[in-house]
Protein backbone atom coordinates (compact mmCIF):
# COMPACT_ATOMS: atom_id res chain seq x y z
CA UNK A 1 0.00 0.00 0.00
CA UNK A 2 1.42 3.49 -1.12
CA UNK A 3 0.76 6.05 2.08
CA UNK A 4 -0.57 9.25 1.15
CA UNK A 5 1.35 12.70 2.31
CA UNK A 6 -1.66 12.29 5.62
CA UNK A 7 -0.26 8.87 6.40
CA UNK A 8 2.98 9.21 6.50
CA UNK A 9 3.18 12.45 8.22
CA UNK A 10 1.17 10.90 10.48
CA UNK A 11 3.81 7.77 10.99
CA UNK A 12 6.20 10.98 11.87
CA UNK A 13 3.97 12.24 14.53
CA UNK A 14 3.93 15.47 12.55
CA UNK A 15 0.90 17.10 11.11
CA UNK A 16 0.67 17.98 7.44
CA UNK A 17 0.93 21.43 6.34
CA UNK A 18 -3.19 21.90 5.97
CA UNK A 19 -3.73 20.49 9.75
CA UNK A 20 -1.27 22.88 10.85
CA UNK A 21 -2.57 25.55 9.81
CA UNK A 22 -5.93 24.17 11.07
CA UNK A 23 -4.23 23.26 14.25
CA UNK A 24 -2.32 26.71 14.76
CA UNK A 25 -3.74 29.05 12.47
CA UNK A 26 -0.46 28.86 10.86
CA UNK A 27 -0.42 28.57 7.55
CA UNK A 28 2.60 27.28 5.57
CA UNK A 29 4.49 30.18 3.20
CA UNK A 30 5.23 29.23 -0.66
CA UNK A 31 8.23 30.75 -2.85
CA UNK A 32 8.08 29.13 -6.39
CA UNK A 33 11.41 30.10 -8.73
CA UNK A 34 10.59 29.78 -11.59
CA UNK A 35 14.16 30.49 -14.42
CA UNK A 36 13.54 31.15 -18.10
CA UNK A 37 15.12 28.26 -20.37
CA UNK A 38 16.93 26.37 -18.38
CA UNK A 39 16.79 23.25 -19.67
CA UNK A 40 16.67 19.67 -18.00
CA UNK A 41 20.46 18.94 -17.92
CA UNK A 42 21.41 22.51 -16.06
CA UNK A 43 21.59 21.52 -12.79
CA UNK A 44 24.50 19.43 -10.62
CA UNK A 45 21.60 17.45 -9.31
CA UNK A 46 20.18 17.20 -12.72
CA UNK A 47 23.62 15.61 -13.99
CA UNK A 48 25.27 18.67 -15.31
CA UNK A 49 29.23 17.98 -16.15
CA UNK A 50 30.38 21.62 -15.40
CA UNK A 51 27.82 23.94 -14.21
CA UNK A 52 28.15 23.91 -10.23
CA UNK A 53 25.10 24.84 -8.28
CA UNK A 54 25.64 24.09 -4.70
CA UNK A 55 22.69 25.88 -3.28
CA UNK A 56 20.07 24.23 -5.12
CA UNK A 57 21.70 21.01 -4.80
CA UNK A 58 21.28 21.17 -1.26
CA UNK A 59 17.75 22.32 -1.82
CA UNK A 60 17.65 18.98 -3.57
CA UNK A 61 19.08 16.73 -0.75
CA UNK A 62 17.06 18.46 1.55
CA UNK A 63 13.93 17.92 -0.82
CA UNK A 64 12.45 16.15 -3.40
CA UNK A 65 13.40 15.95 -7.52
CA UNK A 66 11.05 15.43 -10.12
CA UNK A 67 12.29 13.52 -12.95
CA UNK A 68 9.18 13.72 -14.97
CA UNK A 69 7.52 16.98 -14.75
CA UNK A 70 6.63 18.93 -17.58
CA UNK A 71 5.75 22.62 -18.40
CA UNK A 72 2.42 22.82 -20.32
CA UNK A 73 4.46 24.32 -23.18
CA UNK A 74 7.68 24.95 -24.74
CA UNK A 75 7.71 28.80 -24.84
CA UNK A 76 7.26 31.84 -22.04
CA UNK A 77 3.81 33.00 -22.43
CA UNK A 78 1.59 29.96 -22.33
CA UNK A 79 3.85 28.42 -19.90
CA UNK A 80 3.36 30.84 -17.42
CA UNK A 81 -0.17 31.51 -17.28
CA UNK A 82 -0.31 27.49 -17.13
CA UNK A 83 1.79 27.45 -13.96
CA UNK A 84 -0.29 30.74 -12.53
CA UNK A 85 -3.77 29.31 -13.81
CA UNK A 86 -3.70 25.75 -13.53
CA UNK A 87 -4.69 25.06 -17.12
CA UNK A 88 -3.36 24.42 -20.30
CA UNK A 89 -2.72 27.82 -22.30
CA UNK A 90 -5.80 27.37 -24.52
CA UNK A 91 -7.76 27.19 -22.14
CA UNK A 92 -7.16 30.82 -20.56
CA UNK A 93 -6.76 31.55 -24.85
CA UNK A 94 -2.80 32.51 -24.03
CA UNK A 95 -1.65 29.11 -26.36
CA UNK A 96 -0.33 31.30 -29.67
CA UNK A 97 3.07 31.51 -28.79
CA UNK A 98 4.42 34.30 -26.63
CA UNK A 99 3.06 38.30 -26.11
CA UNK A 100 5.23 40.97 -27.41
CA UNK A 101 5.70 45.22 -26.38
CA UNK A 102 2.76 45.60 -29.08
CA UNK A 103 1.00 42.86 -28.23
CA UNK A 104 -2.77 44.39 -27.38
CA UNK A 105 -4.31 41.64 -25.00
CA UNK A 106 -2.89 39.21 -22.44
CA UNK A 107 -4.36 37.35 -19.08
CA UNK A 108 -7.84 37.95 -18.21
CA UNK A 109 -7.84 39.23 -14.70
CA UNK A 110 -10.84 37.57 -14.17
CA UNK A 111 -8.71 34.22 -14.41
CA UNK A 112 -8.12 33.06 -10.62
CA UNK A 113 -4.31 32.67 -9.94
CA UNK A 114 -2.25 31.17 -7.27
CA UNK A 115 -1.96 34.89 -6.11
CA UNK A 116 -5.48 35.33 -6.13
CA UNK A 117 -6.30 32.10 -4.37
CA UNK A 118 -3.95 32.65 -1.66
CA UNK A 119 -4.79 36.31 -0.89
CA UNK A 120 -8.77 35.00 0.06
CA UNK A 121 -6.83 33.33 2.65
CA UNK A 122 -4.98 36.49 4.04
CA UNK A 123 -1.77 35.90 2.27
CA UNK A 124 0.93 38.82 1.41
CA UNK A 125 1.63 38.40 -2.28
CA UNK A 126 4.86 39.29 -4.51
CA UNK A 127 5.52 38.72 -8.10
CA UNK A 128 9.32 39.71 -8.62
CA UNK A 129 10.80 39.02 -12.06
CA UNK A 130 9.55 38.37 -15.59
CA UNK A 131 5.54 38.64 -16.04
CA UNK A 132 5.17 37.82 -19.99
CA UNK A 133 1.30 37.77 -19.10
CA UNK A 134 0.55 41.33 -20.78
CA UNK A 135 2.10 44.62 -20.28
CA UNK A 136 -0.97 46.81 -19.91
CA UNK A 137 -2.61 47.62 -16.49
CA UNK A 138 -5.47 45.49 -16.49
CA UNK A 139 -3.28 42.26 -17.46
CA UNK A 140 0.09 43.22 -15.03
CA UNK A 141 0.16 41.20 -11.56
CA UNK A 142 -1.15 43.59 -9.95
CA UNK A 143 -4.90 43.07 -11.41
CA UNK A 144 -3.83 39.35 -11.16
CA UNK A 145 -3.70 39.13 -7.19
CA UNK A 146 -0.12 40.23 -6.57
CA UNK A 147 0.30 43.12 -3.74
CA UNK A 148 2.86 44.36 -5.43
CA UNK A 149 5.04 43.91 -8.55
CA UNK A 150 8.90 44.40 -9.60
CA UNK A 151 10.14 42.88 -12.87
CA UNK A 152 10.46 43.01 -16.56
CA UNK A 153 7.11 42.49 -17.98
CA UNK A 154 8.43 40.24 -20.81
CA UNK A 155 11.20 38.91 -22.46
CA UNK A 156 14.89 40.94 -22.18
CA UNK A 157 15.10 40.80 -25.82
CA UNK A 158 12.25 42.96 -25.82
CA UNK A 159 12.65 46.44 -26.17
CA UNK A 160 10.08 49.28 -25.00
CA UNK A 161 7.77 50.43 -26.55
CA UNK A 162 7.36 48.57 -29.95
CA UNK A 163 10.34 46.59 -30.25
CA UNK A 164 11.23 48.01 -33.44
CA UNK A 165 15.05 48.95 -32.15
CA UNK A 166 16.34 45.33 -31.93
CA UNK A 167 19.74 45.21 -33.85
CA UNK A 168 21.70 42.14 -34.56
CA UNK A 169 24.41 41.62 -32.43
CA UNK A 170 26.62 38.36 -31.95
CA UNK A 171 25.88 36.94 -28.74
CA UNK A 172 29.62 36.61 -27.90
CA UNK A 173 30.00 40.20 -28.93
CA UNK A 174 27.16 40.94 -26.32
CA UNK A 175 28.82 38.77 -23.65
CA UNK A 176 31.95 40.19 -24.05
CA UNK A 177 30.43 43.81 -24.07
CA UNK A 178 28.57 43.58 -21.27
CA UNK A 179 27.46 47.61 -21.24
CA UNK A 180 25.85 46.45 -24.38
CA UNK A 181 22.68 45.68 -21.21
CA UNK A 182 22.24 49.78 -21.45
CA UNK A 183 23.61 50.41 -24.76
CA UNK A 184 21.65 47.92 -26.84
CA UNK A 185 18.99 47.37 -24.91
CA UNK A 186 15.72 49.50 -24.11
CA UNK A 187 14.31 46.54 -22.08
CA UNK A 188 12.49 48.23 -19.09
CA UNK A 189 11.55 47.57 -15.26
CA UNK A 190 8.19 47.97 -14.31
CA UNK A 191 7.10 48.69 -10.28
CA UNK A 192 3.62 47.38 -9.89
CA UNK A 193 2.10 49.38 -12.79
CA UNK A 194 5.25 51.97 -13.59
CA UNK A 195 8.10 52.23 -15.53
CA UNK A 196 10.54 52.91 -13.47
CA UNK A 197 14.08 52.32 -15.33
CA UNK A 198 14.65 51.98 -19.18
CA UNK A 199 16.85 50.39 -20.44
CA UNK A 200 17.13 48.36 -17.28
CA UNK A 201 20.45 47.29 -16.42
CA UNK A 202 20.04 43.62 -16.67
CA UNK A 203 23.52 43.24 -15.54
CA UNK A 204 22.25 43.15 -12.03
CA UNK A 205 19.07 42.08 -12.73
CA UNK A 206 19.07 38.48 -10.97
CA UNK A 207 20.59 40.15 -8.12
CA UNK A 208 17.78 43.16 -7.59
CA UNK A 209 15.06 39.95 -7.87
CA UNK A 210 16.50 38.30 -5.41
CA UNK A 211 17.32 41.61 -3.01
CA UNK A 212 13.60 42.62 -3.48
CA UNK A 213 12.66 39.05 -2.76
CA UNK A 214 14.61 39.10 0.79
CA UNK A 215 12.42 42.13 1.67
CA UNK A 216 9.85 40.72 1.15
CA UNK A 217 9.86 37.61 2.59
CA UNK A 218 11.31 39.78 5.61
CA UNK A 219 8.65 42.09 5.80
CA UNK A 220 5.96 39.44 6.09
CA UNK A 221 8.10 36.81 7.78
CA UNK A 222 5.31 36.66 10.63
CA UNK A 223 2.30 36.04 8.27
CA UNK A 224 1.67 34.07 5.36
CA UNK A 225 2.78 34.92 2.21
CA UNK A 226 3.36 33.84 -1.53
CA UNK A 227 6.51 34.98 -3.53
CA UNK A 228 6.62 34.36 -7.46
CA UNK A 229 10.33 34.59 -8.67
CA UNK A 230 10.15 34.06 -12.37
CA UNK A 231 13.82 35.13 -13.02
CA UNK A 232 14.59 36.46 -16.68
CA UNK A 233 17.64 34.65 -16.72
CA UNK A 234 18.96 32.44 -18.34
CA UNK A 235 16.92 33.70 -21.60
CA UNK A 236 19.42 35.55 -23.94
CA UNK A 237 21.01 37.90 -23.95
CA UNK A 238 23.22 36.71 -20.67
CA UNK A 239 24.17 39.43 -18.37
CA UNK A 240 25.99 38.81 -15.14
CA UNK A 241 27.31 41.88 -12.34
CA UNK A 242 30.62 42.48 -12.87
CA UNK A 243 31.93 40.97 -9.73
CA UNK A 244 30.83 37.62 -11.00
CA UNK A 245 31.82 37.50 -14.99
CA UNK A 246 33.55 35.76 -16.32
CA UNK A 247 34.92 37.08 -19.85
CA UNK A 248 35.18 33.56 -21.79
CA UNK A 249 31.71 33.39 -23.95
CA UNK A 250 32.37 30.28 -23.93
CA UNK A 251 31.19 30.46 -20.30
CA UNK A 252 28.76 32.53 -20.71
CA UNK A 253 25.93 30.16 -19.74
CA UNK A 254 27.57 28.58 -17.18
CA UNK A 255 28.46 31.82 -15.42
CA UNK A 256 24.45 32.96 -16.01
CA UNK A 257 23.80 29.43 -13.96
CA UNK A 258 26.27 29.54 -11.44
CA UNK A 259 25.16 33.26 -9.97
CA UNK A 260 21.17 32.20 -10.49
CA UNK A 261 22.40 29.60 -7.82
CA UNK A 262 24.43 32.04 -5.50
CA UNK A 263 21.31 34.06 -5.34
CA UNK A 264 19.00 31.54 -4.80
CA UNK A 265 20.82 30.32 -2.15
CA UNK A 266 20.92 33.88 -0.27
CA UNK A 267 17.03 33.52 -0.46
CA UNK A 268 16.78 30.09 1.31
CA UNK A 269 19.37 30.93 3.32
CA UNK A 270 17.23 34.05 4.39
CA UNK A 271 14.48 31.75 5.04
CA UNK A 272 16.44 29.55 7.44
CA UNK A 273 17.70 32.34 9.14
CA UNK A 274 14.17 33.53 10.00
CA UNK A 275 13.04 30.33 11.29
CA UNK A 276 10.67 29.75 8.57
CA UNK A 277 11.99 26.60 7.23
CA UNK A 278 9.42 24.29 8.80
CA UNK A 279 6.85 26.48 7.84
CA UNK A 280 7.92 26.92 3.58
CA UNK A 281 7.14 25.25 0.47
CA UNK A 282 9.75 26.29 -1.99
CA UNK A 283 9.22 25.11 -5.58
CA UNK A 284 12.20 25.43 -8.26
CA UNK A 285 11.29 24.84 -11.83
CA UNK A 286 11.68 26.14 -15.60
CA UNK A 287 9.42 27.42 -17.96
CA UNK A 288 11.12 25.45 -20.67
CA UNK A 289 13.74 23.68 -22.11
CA UNK A 290 17.20 25.12 -23.38
CA UNK A 291 17.49 27.56 -26.46
CA UNK A 292 20.13 25.44 -27.83
CA UNK A 293 20.43 27.61 -31.21
CA UNK A 294 22.48 30.08 -28.83
CA UNK A 295 24.66 27.08 -28.36
CA UNK A 296 27.34 28.10 -25.57
CA UNK A 297 24.54 30.80 -24.79
CA UNK A 298 21.79 28.04 -24.19
CA UNK A 299 21.46 25.48 -22.08
CA UNK A 300 21.20 21.64 -21.98
CA UNK A 301 18.57 18.96 -21.68
CA UNK A 302 20.94 16.03 -21.63
CA UNK A 303 19.49 12.94 -22.27
CA UNK A 304 16.27 14.52 -24.01
CA UNK A 305 15.68 15.37 -27.11
CA UNK A 306 15.70 18.56 -28.71
CA UNK A 307 14.87 21.60 -26.44
CA UNK A 308 12.68 25.05 -26.51
CA UNK A 309 10.12 25.93 -28.85
CA UNK A 310 9.54 21.54 -29.15
CA UNK A 311 7.13 18.93 -28.33
CA UNK A 312 9.80 16.78 -27.39
CA UNK A 313 11.10 15.93 -24.16
CA UNK A 314 13.60 18.52 -24.07
CA UNK A 315 11.19 20.99 -25.16
CA UNK A 316 8.99 20.58 -21.64
CA UNK A 317 10.21 18.16 -19.58
CA UNK A 318 12.26 20.51 -17.15
CA UNK A 319 14.04 20.07 -13.84
CA UNK A 320 11.79 21.03 -10.66
CA UNK A 321 12.49 20.23 -6.88
CA UNK A 322 10.45 20.65 -4.12
CA UNK A 323 11.69 21.67 -0.40
CA UNK A 324 9.67 21.64 2.45
CA UNK A 325 11.91 20.26 5.49
CA UNK A 326 9.83 17.90 8.06
CA UNK A 327 7.16 17.40 5.29
CA UNK A 328 8.85 16.49 1.91
CA UNK A 329 11.52 13.87 3.01
CA UNK A 330 14.97 14.96 2.22
CA UNK A 331 17.35 13.65 -0.36
CA UNK A 332 14.19 12.08 -2.42
CA UNK A 333 13.39 11.67 -6.38
CA UNK A 334 9.93 10.95 -7.88
CA UNK A 335 9.54 9.92 -11.18
CA UNK A 336 6.17 10.72 -11.14
CA UNK A 337 4.27 12.33 -13.97
CA UNK A 338 3.33 15.65 -13.45
CA UNK A 339 3.20 19.27 -14.88
CA UNK A 340 3.85 23.19 -13.45
CA UNK A 341 -0.20 23.00 -14.37
CA UNK A 342 -0.33 20.90 -11.06
CA UNK A 343 1.32 23.86 -8.39
CA UNK A 344 -2.41 25.82 -8.08
CA UNK A 345 -3.93 22.54 -6.57
CA UNK A 346 -0.87 21.35 -5.00
CA UNK A 347 -0.32 24.61 -3.24
CA UNK A 348 -3.75 24.76 -2.67
CA UNK A 349 -3.96 21.54 -0.70
CA UNK A 350 -0.78 22.12 1.05
CA UNK A 351 -1.88 25.48 2.50
CA UNK A 352 -5.45 24.21 3.39
CA UNK A 353 -7.45 26.64 1.17
CA UNK A 354 -9.62 24.75 -0.92
CA UNK A 355 -10.38 25.44 -4.22
CA UNK A 356 -13.10 27.34 -5.77
CA UNK A 357 -15.45 25.43 -8.18
CA UNK A 358 -16.57 27.65 -10.99
CA UNK A 359 -13.53 28.03 -13.11
CA UNK A 360 -12.27 24.35 -14.56
CA UNK A 361 -8.61 23.97 -14.66
CA UNK A 362 -6.61 21.14 -16.01
CA UNK A 363 -4.30 20.49 -12.87
CA UNK A 364 -3.97 18.22 -10.22
CA UNK A 365 -3.05 17.55 -6.67
CA UNK A 366 0.36 16.39 -6.39
CA UNK A 367 0.68 16.38 -2.74
CA UNK A 368 0.38 12.47 -2.58
CA UNK A 369 3.39 12.31 -5.05
CA UNK A 370 5.74 14.29 -1.67
CA UNK A 371 6.18 10.23 -0.33
CA UNK A 372 4.69 8.40 -3.59
CA UNK A 373 6.43 7.29 -7.09
CA UNK A 374 2.99 7.10 -7.84
CA UNK A 375 1.58 9.45 -10.41
CA UNK A 376 -1.42 11.91 -9.42
CA UNK A 377 -1.93 12.34 -13.50
CA UNK A 378 -2.79 10.16 -15.84
CA UNK A 379 -2.77 12.11 -19.16
CA UNK A 380 -1.10 15.38 -20.74
CA UNK A 381 -1.95 16.89 -24.12
CA UNK A 382 0.93 18.48 -26.12
CA UNK A 383 0.39 22.07 -27.97
CA UNK A 384 3.40 23.54 -30.16
CA UNK A 385 4.58 26.45 -29.38
CA UNK A 386 2.23 28.37 -31.57
CA UNK A 387 -1.07 25.98 -30.06
CA UNK A 388 -1.35 23.60 -32.54
CA UNK A 389 -2.04 20.30 -31.50
CA UNK A 390 0.60 18.22 -31.15
CA UNK A 391 0.69 14.67 -28.87
CA UNK A 392 -0.14 13.16 -25.66
CA UNK A 393 1.46 11.41 -22.75
CA UNK A 394 -0.73 8.50 -21.27
CA UNK A 395 1.42 6.93 -18.47
CA UNK A 396 4.75 5.91 -19.92
CA UNK A 397 3.53 6.00 -23.39
CA UNK A 398 3.64 9.19 -26.00
CA UNK A 399 1.93 9.89 -28.95
CA UNK A 400 3.37 12.98 -31.11
CA UNK A 401 1.81 13.74 -34.51
CA UNK A 402 3.52 16.88 -35.89
CA UNK A 403 2.46 18.81 -39.08
CA UNK A 404 5.19 21.01 -40.61
CA UNK A 405 4.29 24.92 -40.74
CA UNK A 406 3.88 26.83 -43.82
CA UNK A 407 4.36 30.34 -44.86
CA UNK A 408 1.45 32.17 -45.81
CA UNK A 409 2.50 31.77 -49.77
CA UNK A 410 3.31 27.74 -49.50
CA UNK A 411 2.30 26.00 -52.77
CA UNK A 412 1.27 22.74 -53.78
CA UNK A 413 0.07 19.89 -51.23
CA UNK A 414 0.59 19.96 -47.56
CA UNK A 415 3.41 17.51 -46.88
CA UNK A 416 2.83 14.50 -44.76
CA UNK A 417 2.23 14.78 -40.72
CA UNK A 418 5.17 12.92 -38.85
CA UNK A 419 3.88 10.40 -36.50
CA UNK A 420 5.59 8.93 -33.76
CA UNK A 421 5.44 6.45 -30.70
CA UNK A 422 7.74 6.27 -27.91
CA UNK A 423 7.80 4.19 -24.30
CA UNK A 424 9.35 6.61 -22.23
CA UNK A 425 10.81 4.25 -19.15
CA UNK A 426 12.70 2.65 -21.59
CA UNK A 427 13.07 5.62 -24.44
CA UNK A 428 13.90 8.62 -22.66
CA UNK A 429 15.74 10.35 -25.65
CA UNK A 430 12.71 9.56 -28.10
CA UNK A 431 15.32 7.81 -30.41
CA UNK A 432 12.97 4.91 -30.80
CA UNK A 433 9.88 5.36 -32.68
CA UNK A 434 7.38 2.13 -32.51
CA UNK A 435 4.44 3.38 -34.01
CA UNK A 436 4.55 0.76 -36.81
CA UNK A 437 4.70 -1.49 -33.78
CA UNK A 438 1.94 -0.79 -32.26
CA UNK A 439 -0.31 1.22 -34.79
CA UNK A 440 -3.63 0.57 -32.45
CA UNK A 441 -2.03 2.16 -29.68
CA UNK A 442 -1.14 4.93 -31.33
CA UNK A 443 -4.71 5.27 -32.70
CA UNK A 444 -6.37 5.06 -29.57
CA UNK A 445 -3.72 7.63 -28.34
CA UNK A 446 -4.58 10.21 -30.91
CA UNK A 447 -8.48 9.66 -30.75
CA UNK A 448 -7.49 10.38 -26.64
CA UNK A 449 -6.28 13.57 -27.84
CA UNK A 450 -8.27 14.95 -29.94
CA UNK A 451 -11.10 14.00 -27.18
CA UNK A 452 -9.83 15.83 -24.80
CA UNK A 453 -8.30 19.18 -27.14
CA UNK A 454 -12.14 19.47 -28.17
CA UNK A 455 -13.61 20.41 -24.70
CA UNK A 456 -10.33 22.34 -23.74
CA UNK A 457 -11.75 24.01 -27.03
CA UNK A 458 -15.26 24.28 -26.38
CA UNK A 459 -14.82 25.66 -23.05
CA UNK A 460 -11.56 28.05 -23.32
CA UNK A 461 -11.82 31.27 -21.77
CA UNK A 462 -11.28 34.53 -23.73
CA UNK A 463 -8.17 36.39 -22.98
CA UNK A 464 -8.09 40.35 -22.00
CA UNK A 465 -8.17 42.62 -24.95
CA UNK A 466 -7.58 46.38 -25.18
CA UNK A 467 -10.85 47.83 -25.88
CA UNK A 468 -9.94 48.95 -29.77
CA UNK A 469 -9.19 45.41 -30.04
CA UNK A 470 -11.96 43.52 -27.91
Amino acid sequence: MVLGLAGFLALLGRPSFAAESTETSEKPNVIVIFTDDQGYNDLGCFGSPNIKTPNIDRLASEGRRYTSFYSACSVCSPSRAALLTGCYPKRVGLHKHVLFPQSNYGLHPEEVTIADHLKTAGYATACVGKWHLGHHKETLPTSNGFDSYYGIPYSNDMNHPDNKRIGKLPSDERWKDQSSAVTFWNTPLVQDEEIIEVPVDQRTITRRYTDRAIEFVEANQDKPFFLYLPHSMPHIPLYVPEDVYDPDPQNAYKCVIEHIDTEVGRLIQTVRDLGLSEKTLIVYTSDNGPWLQFKNHGGSAGPLRAGKGTTFEGGQRVPCIMWAPGRIPAGTSSNAFATNMDLLPTIASVTGVPLENDRKIDGVDLTSTFTSDESSREEFVFYSAHGALEGIRMGDWKYLRKVPRRGKNAKGPAPEPQVFLFHLSEDIGEQNNLVKQDPERAEKMRARMEELNEEITSNARPVWRTKANS
